[in-house]
């Protein structure tokens, strides 16, 4: 190195210190690096370059913090000052959410400063070393969470407002007269906030479209699909790709692949599917062993990376199954056709094959891509009949058809014999600790124009349990595989319960005479189990599965494999559902990639798509649940005269929850519309109490109510208590 770069280099290195002292001097004022260069008189791209890398490394060292995305504090004397997310409340304060925090800190509702839920936002925290409970002051919001919101809009003569069903949502949106568009009176509109001027009391928006009237069935489902930013269709350019694509099946093809048209292959699905993901083949080999094949659509085959229709799956992520549709993640042609393994049809699949004994151990295993032929397409109704008779007559009442019709004698042998290593799998699964979750899922009957008119219960039986262990199998196998082999995958994760969350469930479940083993985590798991077969069938068996799952950690996507505990995996994946899981796509991706040959890819980008995937299952779940309850409020709506029998759920301070024992649908009794008594809240047995009759309401108990009031906007349900069961 020259004297003259040697000079330069040493320089360089003594922006650190310049930094240092100039974040100090001006302590409260965050600083980029332009900011930074213009006080040292700096104007050349290599000193600036050096800066951003001083920052960096200052940064990493903690000697300042990144209070926004560029800029920088002196950490000693802005230690005060976090970055986190907000976390609205339905009462218009916040709790604001970091990682420097074990508990949550409280934002009051005039600190907000115009902070809506889920924003990133730069907060200054109060009472940090006081011993009191933190509180908070939002300073700066860097980054919204949203800015598209649905809701009814007001016109009045020379502007309008937009309010919003979200109970989160704890402000309207001021439209100015120009900005209307198409909107009348009442319309359900999805509005783009666009401003939020200092002295106004409401951001500024303008309506981007105009979903209908409230209370339309369409307008309802559309609206709540927008509440999550979900779309509804393809964009013509994604249709026009899908449709250009070959779907044939070609020998060239065929040749590159395991052939296995001539092994007994079948389909089990509800009744009322149209995408098939995964097939099962059965075969009995020579040695008295069995070949089991879980054969899996190969969406990878005809979703190209970096093409239209690949990255609207990507931002997709996941269908989402409302009550009365599905919103699918790939458009129909691929979905139900192309990638749909249908009977009697060949299809391009990728696969895992297992040769398993008579004790369902894995004695050899074998991944790749094949071509399969589907023999048979089952109901799970069907399969079940199967099972539980060992008939190979299925009856009209059982057909998917609706007539009767005979079952070849090799698929019944496979079906029963596939239960009988099924229920072997799943025993050892629960003997290790996995848990059962068995919650049972409510159902509706719609008519031909998606109105309800009945609610029934879906409840897992054998056939669904027999094609549940093969699923998991193949999950847990692809992801030990390459797991084993320390490359960069996606893993499907769990963590253990919150020990918070399982103290409070044993409060609330010691009122029904349950109790859960806390002291290990295999006595936690055992007794999870216990509980759930206790609870079975029993009329507070829905509260307390929903309280057991609401323990439990969200199962997400990520690179870092930590297990899954509920399962009781120390490797799992989702390898099995690529029609409607993007996660699935990018496994079958890896995975061939691995077979290849191909190096560990970038952590980085897939831990990435990983949280991105996580973040659509959310939103997706939220959707669906969205559509249940607005569809468990229609269906209540012309059931208002009908008495019906409750279990309370839920008790607060302003009333307690009811849900309705034959339809799982849940509502509010207002505790200032129980009439038989003057009631008031007892924390202590979490139960209201009469102040005359000492009459308790408290979790649990029965008790007799009608429809007050459906808001279908809202998907709300409020109650009239009429009586206690005694």
């Amino acid at each position: 190195m020259s004297e003259k770069h040697r000079k330069t280099h040493k320089k360089e290195k003594d922006f650190s210190g310049k930094i240092l002292k100039i974040l100090s001097t001006n302590a409260n004022k965050g600083f980029n690096y332009k900011q930074i260069a213009a006080i040292l008189e700096l104007d050349d791209t290599k000193s600036r370059n050096e800066i951003i890398k001083d920052l960096k490394l200052l940064a990493d060292q903690k000697k300042i913090i990144e209070s926004e995305p560029g800029k920088y504090l002196i950490k000693a004397i802005s230690q005060e000052y976090y970055q986190g997310k907000i976390d609205m409340t339905s009462r218009k304060t916040a709790y604001f959410i970091c990682e420097d925090f074990e508990d949550d800190v409280f934002i009051p509702n005039n600190n907000l400063n115009r902070a809506l839920d889920g924003d990133i936002v730069k907060v200054y925290v109060y009472n940090r070393r006081s011993g009191k409970k933190p509180e908070g002051e939002v300073i700066e919001v860097i980054e919204r969470n949203k800015t598209e919101f649905v809701g009814v809009i007001d016109i009045q003569k020379n502007f309008a407002f937009v309010s919003t069903a979200n109970p989160k949502m704890y402000t309207d949106i001021f439209i100015p007269k120009d900005k209307i568009g198409d909107a009348e009176q009442g319309d359900v509109v999805i509005v783009k906030i666009e401003d939020w001027p200092k002295r106004a009391d409401s951001p500024f928006g303008s309506v981007i479209k105009v979903l209908g009237k409230p209370g339309e069935h369409d307008t309802e489902i559309h609206a709540i699909l927008a509440e999550y930013g979900l779309p509804y269709d393809f964009p013509v350019d994604v249709e026009v790709y899908a449709q250009q694509l070959d779907t044939s099946i070609q020998q060239s093809e065929i040749d590159k692949r395991r052939d296995m048209r001539d092994t007994l292959t079948f389909t089990i699905d509800p009744k009322d599917a149209k995408d098939f993901d995964d097939a099962l083949s059965f075969k009995k080999l020579d040695n008295g062993n069995y070949e089991i094949g879980i054969h899996i659509a190969d969406v990878s085959f005809y979703l190209e990376e970096g093409t239209a229709l690949d990255d609207e799956a990507y931002n997709r992520a996941t269908s989402v199954y409302l009550v009365d549709r599905v919103v699918p993640m790939l458009p129909e042609v691929l979905s139900n056709f192309a990638c749909s393994l249908r009977p009697n049809e060949e299809k391009y699949t990728f696969s895992a094959v297992f040769e398993i004994d008579d004790k369902a151990k894995v004695v050899d295993q074998w991944f790749g891509r094949t071509v399969i032929y589907s023999d048979q397409r089952f109901a799970y109704e069907e399969a079940q009949y199967i099972i539980e008779t060992k008939d190979d007559m299925i009856p009209a009442e059982t057909s998917i058809t609706g007539e009767s019709y005979k079952v070849p004698a090799e698929i019944v042998e496979a079906t029963l014999k596939m239960d009988e290593l099924a229920k072997i799998l799943r025993r050892k699964r629960m003997s290790e600790g996995a848990i059962s979750f068995d919650k049972v899922e409510v159902k509706f009957n719609l008519d031909d124009k998606g109105e309800p008119i009945g609610v029934y219960f879906k409840v897992a039986k054998d056939a669904n349990h027999l094609i549940e262990e093969f699923m998991l199998l193949a999950n847990r196998k692809v992801a030990e595989f390459i797991g084993k082999q320390k490359k960069t995958f996606v893993y499907r994760i769990h963590d253990e319960p919150n020990e918070d969350k399982l103290i409070a469930m044993q409060t609330v479940i010691s009122k029904f005479g349950y109790k859960i083993d806390l002291r290990t985590k295999g006595g936690i798991a055992q007794s999870l189990n216990n509980l759930m077969q206790e609870v079975n069938g029993k009329k507070e068996q829905n509260l307390i599965d929903t309280l057991a799952i609401r323990t439990m950690s969200k199962a997400k996507y990520s690179t870092d494999n930590i297990g899954h505990y509920g399962l009781a995996f120390d490797y799992y994946s989702h390898f099995t559902s690529p029609i409607r899981r993007y996660p699935d796509v990018m496994v079958h991706r890896l995975l061939q990639f691995y077979l290849d040959g191909g190096k560990s890819v970038s952590e980085e980008i897939y831990e990435e798509k990983c949280q991105h995937s996580s973040n659509m299952e959310y939103l997706a779940t939220q959707a669906e649940r969205d559509s249940v309850k607005y569809m468990q409020v229609k269906y209540m709506q012309d059931h208002k005269d009908q008495e019906f029998l409750g279990v309370i759920s839920g008790v607060t301070e302003w009333g307690i929850y009811v849900e309705i024992i034959e339809n799982k649908c849940e509502g509010m009794c207002r505790i200032r519309e129980i009439k038989d008594d003057y009631y008031t809240f007892d924390e202590k047995q979490y139960a209201l109490v009469g102040a005359v009759s000492n009459t308790t309401l408290q979790l649990g108990d029965e008790v007799y109510v009608k429809v007050k009031n459906a808001d279908l906007v809202k998907k709300q349900l409020d109650f009239n208590f009429i009586r206690k069961n005694e």
